[in-house]
């Protein structure tokens, strides 16, 4: 089992810069593909951006250019940087790692951004 803590959501105006970090309790060797999806009221949770283990990424078309995945394997942590944010970009923002040998995903608890116009 994999434990999945989150943390840097917060409250931002419109334009402002939040960082999310995502800390897996479970060593690096069998982490694969890392990602961030989001899930606004009454939406279903959306894929935010991913990055495998060699660091190849993948964005949603609406935050390409505004935000940046990146993650650091010795530390076990997956980071969002998300600048311009928009109140569109208000959700629960959910990490998700995946066992890099069985394809089994693990999910954080979320954390709240919320972007006021």
């Amino acid at each position: 089992q994999v434990q999945l803590v989150e943390s840097g959501g917060g409250l931002v105006q419109t334009g402002g810069s939040l960082r999310l970090s995502c800390v897996a309790s479970r060593s690096s060797f069998s982490i694969g593909q890392m990602g961030w999806y989001r899930q606004a009221p009454g939406k279903q949770r959306d894929l935010v951006a991913t990055i495998t283990r060699g660091g190849i990424t993948n964005y949603a078309d609406s935050v390409e250019g505004r935000f940046t995945i990146s993650r650091d394997n010795n530390k076990q942590t997956v980071y969002l940087q998300m600048n311009s944010l928009k109140p569109e970009d208000t959700a629960v923002y959910y990490c998700n790692v995946r066992n890099y040998f069985t394809n089994g995903d693990y999910w954080g608890q979320g954390t709240q951004v919320t972007v006021s116009s």
